[in-house]
């Protein structure tokens, strides 16, 4: 999935004050959504129990993309509203921001494999889905997704002569990576990617279906609730996808006057790119009846222990004691 700046490249049609808002309101944004992310890698390293299992193991790899993406997309929108940086700089920050791009949609894919091998093959799902095969398949991931970003900047390296990094550009993909051979690839990885992802979320699900239908009373929970994750799985993936759709925005706003159209593309760049990186993990990480317990544990028994301090301590030891445990 191809990164959409080209908001930025109206930076001369927003006044001062406009483009203020606009950068403060995505850095406030981004760094709400990355302590609420933030907190679910707290609890996760607090916890041998979630480091111990492969699912939270693929799952935490999530939100930490997540997170990374979303601070390099803020980094590339600052710079593209303030200052011009070196092609070299640019390609780095490009190549981070594709690489986890891609990286969410076969995270997702992994996850929902990990579960159909839990309800259809339960016997063997512990010899195949092991934390060290969860950190190889992580690895996997991203070799897989950064070779589409490096190839793209193989191609500039073969377009242009080696004194075009020693320019400064405004950083956003549509103006580094510009030529019909990015075009062409980019189109290739994004439709051979996302049906890959498809037909893996859609096989498992449909696996896990039959099974629950075939299940014990007692197996049929559990078989029915890894039919439901999937299924949020493919919800996580629309939530994706949205970054397509800045890509039509931009095609129907060309002729729309200028001021309206960078109010358009930001609130598209909001929509589609941030909001995303917060609603994915969000919605599967209080959804988990586990790590929502942890949490509540963690971040609870933290504030008890602050407001202990304030009180006699032979009091607020027995008070203190019981509110956690409960």
């Amino acid at each position: 999935m191809r990164l959409r700046w080209d908001m930025n490249s109206t930076r001369r049609q927003d006044t001062f004050n406009d483009a203020f808002i606009k950068n403060f309101i995505t850095l406030a944004l981004g760094a709400v959504i990355n302590c609420i992310n933030g907190s679910f890698v707290y609890t996760y390293f607090k916890s041998q129990v979630f480091q111990q299992d492969p699912r939270y193991v693929l799952y935490i790899h999530l939100v930490i993309n997540d997170m990374i993406m979303l601070t390099v997309s803020i980094v590339l929108q600052v710079f593209t509203y303030t200052t011009p940086v070196g092609l070299g700089p640019c390609c780095v920050l490009l190549l981070i921001a594709l690489t986890t791009n891609k990286n969410s949609p076969l995270n997702l894919a992994g996850m929902a494999v990990e579960r159909y091998i839990a309800v259809c093959r339960p016997l063997h799902h512990e010899q195949i889905c092991t934390v060290q095969r969860s950190y190889a398949l992580i690895g996997l991931i991203w070799g897989v997704s950064v070779m589409p970003a490096l190839a793209d900047i193989i191609i500039v390296l073969a377009s242009q002569p080696l004194s075009v990094f020693s320019r400064t550009v405004r950083c956003y993909t549509t103006r580094v990576f510009n030529t019909s051979h990015h075009q062409a690839s980019s189109t290739v990885v994004q439709v051979v990617l996302l049906s890959f992802v498809f037909v893996t979320l859609m096989v498992t699900y449909l696996k896990v279906l039959f099974a629950a239908r075939e299940a014990s009373s007692t197996e049929r929970a559990s078989a029915t609730k890894a039919r439901n994750t999937i299924v949020l799985h493919g919800v996580q993936l629309l939530l994706c996808m949205l970054s397509y759709v800045s890509t039509f925005i931009n095609l129907t706003t060309v002729n729309t006057p200028p001021p309206h159209r960078t109010n358009i593309l930001f609130t598209s760049f909001l929509l589609t790119n941030m909001l995303p990186r917060l609603l994915s993990p969000l919605i599967y990480g209080f959804r988990d009846q586990k790590f929502k317990k942890h949490m509540r544990m963690y971040f609870y028994c933290r504030n008890c222990g602050s407001v202990a301090k304030r009180v006699k301590p032979v009091k607020t030891s027995k008070w203190h004691k019981k509110r956690c445990q409960a």
